[in-house]
């Protein structure tokens, strides 16, 4: 990737080809130079076996950005797959681009094969590692890159400068076409085969056949402190990681900075950014960076390996040494982790609400219909697995998209009716009775004014099993002010809100069997999706969208919709 700066403003134009072509444009000072590579099928060899995978520009994980506060973007995306795809720049807020932010059918139709799209965009007011991935179906098992925010120019880390940077992109891998894999669970109504592997930086690590001469290599000198920018695109798996006698000091998450605190162990959804600081105080050696699955919904089937990459000082030739690792179902490590988040400054949490929702996120199962052939009910007892936010199981529209449905006045596109609680009161998180099992389908959205102030409280539900959900909005970043165990009793549990300090996040961790609420001002105009950033979950409907209006003046309305934009 090559890039022109200038003082004020740096900006890529970058052309991504999927699969057998690619080439990569950079803007700056008016002036447009453009380069192009052609790149021969892409062949990665993993786990003994060659597979012919979609990549960008040739890379798997695909190009990482290195961009600064107030930078803006220009990526020319053509697809050269035969698959469509769609980029989501993850914890982004595009601010009123909402039709750069990606989603199929949300924001806009996919990018048919041979078709392009060219994605604008700026960075405004977040700092520290966010990330870039597929947003249709599940190309983006090997689609995504990370996005690196430095501070603008000038500017500095609210901490030591750290010695060097390195990037921990933690993946799934399958020793097959992960959309044969998604296709065959969606034709037969069960769950997908899990991965077959874990990856770092595209590397399964020195514990599976056949990798060890690939194995990642982080390098480090002593006494020095260097910084660790982790990110989850895993496609269905929370990961705990941890890095063989070293402790590890976080202090950012989702591009926003935390106050600063120690321990051995992260865990991160599939979505979430943990920035950590590592310092070289150990003797002189190797040491596994080690991670591995957190597994909270109990009986159901995981991926039980695990990946490594060698934390590597300089000189070093022992063996490295192996970390211990948590339980696969260790909870209470992952709530101490996931609870020890505090913003670093004092947060401007709205307190004062205008839209006051109740979501519960959650699996159920849909009856087959009378004559259904059984290989399409391979569901618990005949039936196919489906999710629910407040019993609506989300519907993908297929010749618009939402956005463009609302801004041209389409109708029979989408409905308004999304309910701000769950239509039925029960123990969500207790004994729930079957007939509470099926959702309805629909392509349901909630509409949000301007300006408004929203809270959220997310309950997990033990429909069917109860597990640990990654909930990711689009547009925005919220305020996770509380989470708990059980049943959110708004008596009780308001009692325990962090207005003071709460951390800023993009991607919440809903615990298993449990309740998290978020907040946030509505002050961005588009069409969110808030979805589970597990991606069978979305597949299978666990997702609802924020139509969010345009305010008053230019400076609170959405921009017009490019000319590029791809047809359905």
């Amino acid at each position: 990737m090559e890039s022109v700066f200038s003082q004020t403003l740096r900006t890529f134009f970058l052309l991504i080809s999927l699969l057998l072509f690619s080439s990569l444009t950079s803007l700056a000072n008016a002036e447009t130079q453009y380069h192009e590579f052609v790149v021969q099928q892409t062949q990665i060899k993993r786990l003994c076996e060659t597979h012919n995978s979609i990549t960008v520009n040739g890379q798997f994980p695909g190009p990482t950005l290195e961009v600064n506060n107030g930078d803006t973007l220009v990526v020319h995306v053509v697809n050269k797959a035969r698959y469509n795809v769609t980029i989501h720049w993850h914890g982004v807020r595009q601010m009123l681009t909402a039709w750069a932010d990606g989603p199929e059918f949300i924001t806009q139709c996919p990018i048919r094969p041979g078709g392009s799209y060219t994605y604008r965009f700026t960075i405004s007011g977040q700092e520290g590692t966010l990330w870039w991935h597929a947003h249709s179906s599940w190309v983006r098992a090997t689609v995504y890159g990370a996005i690196i925010i430095h501070p603008k120019l000038g500017d500095s880390y609210p901490f030591p400068k750290p010695k060097r940077e390195s990037v921990i992109a933690l993946g799934e891998w399958w020793d097959a076409n992960p959309i044969d894999v998604i296709r065959e669970a969606m034709r037969t109504g069960a769950s997908p085969n899990v991965s077959d592997a874990y990856t770092i930086n595209g590397q399964p690590g020195d514990l599976y056949k056949c990798s060890s001469q690939d194995t990642v290599k982080i390098p480090v000198d002593s006494g020095e402190i260097n910084m660790l920018r982790v990110i989850n695109s895993a496609l269905n798996q929370q990961l705990f990681v941890t890095v063989a006698n070293h402790k590890l000091t976080v202090v950012g998450a989702d591009a926003s900075y935390v106050k600063p605190f120690t321990t051995k162990v992260l865990m991160l959804g599939p979505g979430q950014t943990t920035d950590v600081l590592i310092k070289a105080d150990q003797p002189i050696g190797r040491y596994y960076i080690a991670a591995r699955a957190y597994a909270s919904a109990q009986g159901a089937p995981f991926d039980n390996t695990t990946t490594t990459a060698i934390l590597e000082y300089k000189t070093a030739t022992s063996n490295p040494i192996m970390p211990p690792l948590p339980a696969y179902n260790d909870t209470a490590t992952a709530t101490a982790f996931t609870t020890s988040f505090r913003n670093l400054e004092k947060a401007l949490v709205p307190t004062e609400i205008d839209h006051n929702l109740v979501i519960t996120a959650g699996l159920g199962i849909n009856q087959c219909p009378p004559n259904t052939r059984a290989r399409n009910c391979q569901g618990p007892n005949g039936t196919r697995f489906t999710a629910s936010m407040n019993n609506v199981s989300f519907v993908l529209p297929s010749n618009f998209s939402i956005l463009q449905a609302h801004q041209q006045g389409i109708p029979g596109v989408f409905t308004t009716d999304f309910p701000a609680k769950p239509p039925v009161t029960f123990d969500y998180t207790g004994n729930v009775s079957q007939s509470l099992w099926q959702p309805i389908q629909g392509t349901k959205v909630y509409k949000l004014e301007y300006g408004s102030r929203v809270q959220i409280v997310l309950q997990g539900t033990q429909i069917f099993t109860a597990e640990n959900h990654p909930i990711h909005l689009h547009g925005y970043d919220f305020y996770v002010v509380a989470e708990g165990f059980g049943n959110f009793n708004p008596k009780t549990d308001t009692a325990k809100f962090n207005l003071e300090d709460p951390p800023l996040r993009n991607t919440v961790s809903l615990p298993v069997k449990g309740w998290a609420v978020i907040r946030f001002v509505a002050d961005n105009p588009g069409t969110w999706i808030m979805h589970c950033h597990l991606d069978v979950h979305i597949g299978w409907g666990l997702a609802t969208v924020f139509l969010v209006e345009d305010g008053v003046g230019p400076l609170q309305k959405l921009e017009k919709p490019p000319t590029d934009l791809p047809v359905c």
